[in-house]
Formats: structure tokens, sequence, C-alpha cells
């Protein structure tokens, strides 16, 4: 997983409440079992006039010029909604989005960003609505979002920031702690001998 220390990109507007994963890739764009080939069914019903021939609808923010390039995607509440679909979050990885920030998040969408390398931010709406099409700097490090020199603070729990500035997924976190487990494991080991039993030391 590629680590999350800074970014700086246009910020594409997808202003919505209740964006649900289903809209992010519709389960008919789900054509793999891997996580690639997933970018073109991105935000397939509201990016294309006609899904079936990819003809781009211009007034989708995707789709205007300005977007190109754009790692970071704004949203309303309650983003990522519906089901645990983690193809969701492959999909907007593929594409190049790096960051989502919206006034909330669901939950379970909001743990598959993390785990596969995308940072959500949570601001104020009256915030959010204000960073359209702006260049924005987020630092992970002070966790703050900049735009025209003013900065917004966000917070994000220690596991998940450690995660992100370090590129780890959920079992290379626990790898860390190997020392520990395997010194907890030694002694307890020899506090409860018959637990292991026929175990290897």
């Amino acid at each position: 997983m590629t680590p999350f220390t800074t970014l700086t990109s246009v910020a594409v507007p997808l202003l919505r409440d209740n964006v649900d994963t289903d809209a992010i890739i519709p389960s008919r764009e789900m054509k793999s079992t891997g996580r690639t080939g997933l970018a073109d069914g991105l935000f397939a019903p509201w990016r294309y006039t006609d899904a079936v021939a990819r003809t781009p609808d211009p007034d989708f923010p995707l789709n205007q010029t300005q977007a190109k390039g754009a790692q970071i995607l704004l949203g309303g509440a309650n983003f990522g909604c519906g089901s645990s679909r983690e193809h969701a979050v492959w999909a907007l990885v593929e594409y190049g989005i790096r960051c989502v920030i919206a006034e909330s998040f669901a939950p379970i969408f909001r743990g598959n960003c993390i785990r596969n390398g995308i940072l959500p931010v949570t601001l104020d709406r009256a915030v959010v609505d204000c960073l359209g099409w702006q260049t924005l700097d987020v630092d992970l490090t002070a966790q703050t979002v900049t735009a025209q020199g003013k900065a917004h603070a966000f917070t994000i729990e220690e596991e998940p920031r450690q995660m992100l500035l370090e590129g780890l997924d959920a079992i290379a976190l626990t790898l860390k702690s190997l020392p520990e487990i395997d010194a907890w494991t030694k002694a307890d080991r020899a506090q409860r001998p018959w637990i292991y039993a026929g175990k290897a030391a």
C-alpha cells in the first residue's frame, strides 16, 4: 500500500448526500474478482449517459476538464453508505483518488478506505461546500486541509493514521508488534506449558 503523508490536488465536488456503494461501483460493473478493472465502472450511473457505450455525461464533475488527474473527491453526508462493498474503494483507488473529504462517512466504507490507502477526512459541511475546484494541500502528519492559505483541522485515530502514514495493511500493522507477541507467547508457555503440549516451541 502506498504511504499517505501529504497530497496536493484539485478537489472535485460531488456534494451529494447518501452516495451509496452501488452508485460508486454498480454490481454489474464488478466483472473481476480482483482489485483492478474497476475504474471504468466508477460512478457509472452518473458518469455516463450510456454506461454500456461509455458515453461521458459532460455535466458530471469527474468529466470536467479541471478534474483531469484530480486525487481528491468531495462528498456530502453519509458518503459510502449501503453495502459493505470494498470494490467501491478499489474503484476509487484504481481511478486515482487518494483522499475523500466529506461531512460524514458510512463506518464500513471509512474503514475500507483506510485499509486501502485512501484518507477519509471529515470536515464541517460549510467548509466542504467551499472547497470545490480549489487546489488543496492535505497533510496527514499535521492533520490539516489547506485551501487558499487557510488551514482546516481534522482528526483521525492514531492507528488508522499510522496505517496510512506507513502504508500498512492490518496484517502488516499487527506484524510490527511481533516482538511483543513473541515475548508474551514465551512467558505464557512458561506459565502454562500444558496449553502448548505437542506444539513446536
